[in-house]
């Protein structure tokens, strides 16, 4: 085993987080005759270093959850992303062009709406401000935000501009040109007006305003003035910020560039340096630099740069990337994660979305199978953490196989059973009798094998998705609140006998029974050891 060498507090074999001295064990050191206590034990959470971030997977799981309890505003620049696609096999005769035989067309929501469509699909409620043209491509705007049961009364009509609208020709894959329909000019006072009317209506509800400034003029000083000094120390503002001088910024919470914007923006061509200027001279608590395939950087006062290398696997369109890094750096802050945490997450949703064609979205279910698979989890879960992986899994249609049992002294008659009891079902889950339950079922000298250690070994076998340890009298409540398809039980058992089987069945579980490996026991066993060690006292006991 590993042991922290400040306090002798138990590890694993990753590096971890030792929450008795509360630092990062970056030391460990092997000790193979020492043996934690259970009140040690119980501090433990474990956590993983992912590149020089410490990421705390139960703690990133349950933000993702907590998506869908925070409603967010967006201010700024909508737009519709509309895709045309053909064939070419012929150049025109007009002119030395290749023709485009058009096969279909369709569109997406763009930009600021962009950001909207990414804090849906991510399971928050979100609000929307900003300005569309009176025209067909702002009706299709706002019929797009109607399906993702978006209020539009926050989208303010201009009939002096266009709706801004980016059409992209695409043909054998590839875009040749793309066609902008917009306006750059500032909104009028009128419109400015109404748009900070809305937030203040709706400021009471949000829980974050995230602005995305694509330089078409709705992001005006006033606006961001109102917004900034509204939220300071209240609520937190995240932008996507545009153009050369970012000192309209000033005082936001933090702002996500890319690193051409940031260097412009900073006349510092180093991304540190830029990161650093930009920081102190906004006045903002981080910067947040996007470098592409680089990944992000992350600066914040007083504390190194952070740098997190992409997580894209294959890169097919990067249209977007910036929305849904916004999106779920947000999403993170207010869920209670950390900017390094967050920038991680935000990190890997833009991995995702650039291995999609154009302007895509990640789901909440896709970016917790892409966290799940990328750290691998502890098995052994409490009871709440519990319910909430299930409750995901449930989601992905698994079915779920549930037993229960002291496992003290594993031994091949286990083995069998637990075996069997996977081939059922998708995910097998193990409820482990705590020693004091242990001890009413057995009697005095039991469990052999502590809890922690009975769970430690059950977890490391390969048919075992998740073990959790429990007192017998919470088993019915266990099984009402995880509500698994299928428990498993020893064929030494009649089913009347079996008061669990009720429950399962009401909610339209089943209850199957596995052939025990006779002859084989714990019980049988530790009767074996104490008769073979008083037939030869002499040889010692070694165990």
């Amino acid at each position: 085993m590993k042991v922290c060498k400040d306090c002798l507090h138990f590890g694993n074999e990753f590096k971890g987080f030792c929450r008795l001295t509360n630092t990062c064990v970056g030391s460990l050191y092997s000790c193979d005759s020492w043996k934690p206590s259970l009140e040690t034990i119980k501090h433990i959470r474990p956590v993983f270093l992912f590149n020089s971030v410490t990421l705390d997977l139960d703690k990133v799981i349950k933000a993702i959850y907590d998506f869908s309890n925070h409603s967010v505003l967006v201010i700024g620049d909508i737009m519709l992303d509309e895709y045309i696609f053909g064939s070419v096999d012929r150049i025109s005769p007009e002119a030395p062009i290749p023709v485009l035989d058009v096969k279909r067309k369709t569109h997406t929501l763009g930009g600021a709406a962009n950001v909207v469509n990414n804090l849906v699909a991510l399971g928050a409620k979100v609000y929307i401000a900003g300005v569309m043209g009176n025209d067909a491509t702002g009706e299709c705007l706002k019929s797009e935000f109607k399906k993702l049961d978006i209020a539009t009364n926050g989208i303010f009509c201009d009939p002096n501009r266009p709706t801004t609208k980016k059409t992209r020709i695409i043909a054998l894959g590839h875009q040749m040109i793309r066609m902008d329909y917009e306006s750059r000019n500032e909104i009028d006072r009128n419109l400015e007006d109404k748009i900070i009317n809305y937030f203040k209506d709706v400021f009471p509800v949000c829980d974050i305003v995230l602005i995305s400034d694509y330089a078409k003029g709705v992001v005006t000083n006033r606006i961001l003035n109102e917004v900034i000094t509204a939220c300071k120390n209240y609520k937190p503002v995240l932008i996507d910020p545009k153009g050369k001088d970012f000192k309209k910024y000033k005082g936001a919470t933090g702002i996500t560039p890319n690193s051409k914007e940031a260097s412009i923006a900073s006349n510092c061509e180093d991304v540190d340096l830029a990161g650093k200027k930009l920081l102190d001279e906004l006045k903002l608590s981080a910067v947040f630099i996007t470098k592409g395939k680089k990944g992000i950087s992350l600066f914040e006062k007083e504390k190194p740069p952070v740098n997190i290398p992409a997580m894209a696997r294959e890169v097919y369109d990067v249209s977007g990337a910036g929305d849904t890094v916004l999106s779920t750096l947000g999403l993170g802050i207010v869920s209670g994660l950390t900017y390094p945490e967050s920038v991680v997450l935000a990190n890997i949703a833009a991995g995702m979305v650039v291995g999609k064609f154009g302007t895509s979205t990640i789901s909440q279910a896709e970016l917790l199978d892409n966290i799940v698979g990328i750290v691998p989890p502890s098995k052994i879960k409490k009871r709440r953490e519990l319910k909430q992986v299930i409750d995901y899994l449930k989601t992905q249609g698994k079915k779920i196989v549930f037993t229960n049992g002291c496992f003290d002294l594993l031994h091949i008659g286990h083995i069998h059973f637990l075996k069997e009891s996977k081939k059922l079902g998708d995910i097998l889950i193990v409820a482990l009798d705590s020693d004091e339950s242990v001890r009413n079922i057995k009697g005095n000298g039991r469990p052999v094998i502590n809890q922690i250690e009975r769970a430690q070994i059950l977890s490391a076998l390969d048919c075992v998705d998740y073990v959790t340890i429990f007192s017998s009298k919470e088993l019915n409540f266990l099984l009402k609140e995880l509500r698994p398809d299928i428990l498993t039980k020893g064929s030494n058992y009649r089913k009347e006998q079996i008061i669990e089987s009720e429950i399962i069945e009401s909610f339209g579980g089943k209850l199957v029974l596995i052939p025990i490996t006779k002859g084989v026991s714990s019980s049988k066993i530790i009767h074996n050891i104490i008769n073979n060690y008083s037939a030869y006292p002499d040889a010692g006991l070694h165990c």
